[in-house]
């Protein structure tokens, strides 16, 4: 199972109840209706991004989903949390990419976000031979991996939050959600079972009043 397409999330929510307060991000997220399977954090080659509108219309209720999460939650009043996915690409289309998570407290949003994204980068630089002093601070490191041709692409995805003044649990999350090709496909073919279905009557019946003419054709040329 390699998946084709990928889209990234994210969501908060806040309730009286831990879990409750994770759905509820799940949701604000748009990806509470899937089993959620979490995976670990290599982006497959060819994988294509796709806007989180587009992937969300190809999940199902109950659907086993695979994602690279990243999630904090706390219950302490005006806490500030975060999560992060962070991705590297290579410039090679044949070789696989690195996703990162990170969850934070105290961060603020962009610096969680530049951190996962860092620490994609040098997952994937380690890999791929670029060389880097990992004593150098990030943004030495990150000046390093722009002038490298070795890598395309960095980014990440990620939300914050400012905990319930009352205490509430206030969760955060961040995901990368893989859509497989078997799903993808699924989707096609409900799409076009749809338009089927739509068609004007007369339209859909035409093959079958062009089979039974055919034999009256026929028999009027052996009769000429």
């Amino acid at each position: 199972m390699i998946p084709t397409k990928v889209f990234f999330t994210k969501g908060v929510g806040k309730h009286r109840e831990r879990l409750a307060s994770f759905e509820i991000a799940l949701r604000d997220a748009g990806i509470q209706k899937c089993n959620l399977v979490n995976v670990s954090s290599i982006f497959p080659p060819h994988c294509k991004i796709i806007s989180r509108n587009e992937g969300a219309k190809l999940l199902k209720p109950g659907q086993i989903t695979f994602v690279v999460l990243a999630r904090a939650e706390t219950n302490e009043p005006n806490r500030l949390l975060a999560a992060s996915i962070g991705l590297a690409i290579p410039a090679d289309p044949d070789a696989y990419g690195y996703l990162s998570e990170n969850h934070s407290f105290g961060q603020t949003e962009q610096k969680c976000g530049d951190y996962a994204e860092d620490i994609a980068a040098e997952m994937l630089a380690s890999t791929l031979g670029v060389e880097f002093d990992s004593t150098k601070s990030y943004d030495e490191l990150r000046e390093v991996w722009k002038i490298s041709d070795r890598i395309v692409k960095t980014r990440n995805i990620t939300q914050s939050a400012i905990a319930d003044k009352d205490g509430k649990w206030t969760s955060v999350i961040a995901a990368a959600v893989f859509v497989l090709e078997e799903y993808d496909l699924a989707e096609e073919g409900k799409e076009e079972a749809e338009k089927q279905k739509a068609a004007p009557q007369a339209e859909r019946e035409i093959p079958d009043l062009e089979l039974k003419s055919a034999p009256h054709a026929h028999s009027g040329n052996g009769k000429a």
